[in-house]
């Protein structure tokens, strides 16, 4: 179960960050709000299904 919870907030923070860089680099806008919280929680989820199937 730890195993499930680290890679599940891994990936968010992982998404997160990505996305934090694309707004630093002007590709998205800096005025997404809360926004940019939930697509690192959809980007985050669906990278969580694909990462650890690979890494098995």
């Amino acid at each position: 179960m730890r195993k499930v919870i680290w890679f599940y907030l891994s990936s968010f923070g992982i998404m997160f960050a990505v996305l934090s860089w694309l707004q630093e680099s002007g590709i998205i806008p800096t005025d997404i709000g809360f926004l940019k919280g939930f697509a690192a929680l959809v980007t985050g989820t669906i990278l969580y299904f694909i990462i650890p199937r690979l890494l098995d």
